[in-house]
């Protein structure tokens, strides 16, 4: 339960126009040790900063022609619809995204 209402909470923070870090990508293991320790350092328990820091959309990103959405990364749980990324364990649907996106 508690789940669902974290994925209703984040789906609302998003279509309501949190702006979020979500350019530029993490595309070097630098990129991703710096995101990872401002989420761990800045956003630790808070929901809304780790939206803005991972840089979360409520839509899919292409970047470098390829699409990153949450269930083609790495740390999505298929049918927990969840991102084990130890620094955000959120629920998240599919079509989300975010900078840390890995194949």
């Amino acid at each position: 339960m508690a789940t669902e209402t974290t994925r209703a909470d984040i789906a609302m923070l998003l279509s309501s126009g949190l702006k979020t870090e979500a350019w530029p990508r993490a595309e070097t293991s630098a990129d991703v040790n710096k995101i990872v320790g401002r989420l761990q350092v800045e956003a630790a328990d808070d929901l809304e900063k780790k939206l803005i820091v991972a840089g979360f959309t409520d839509y899919t990103i292409e970047a470098d022609e390829i699409e990153q959405p949450c269930e083609t990364c790495m740390y999505y749980q298929v049918h927990a619809k969840f991102c084990e990324l130890p620094e955000l364990m959120l629920p998240v649907e599919p079509e989300w995204s975010c900078r840390l996106w890995r194949i």
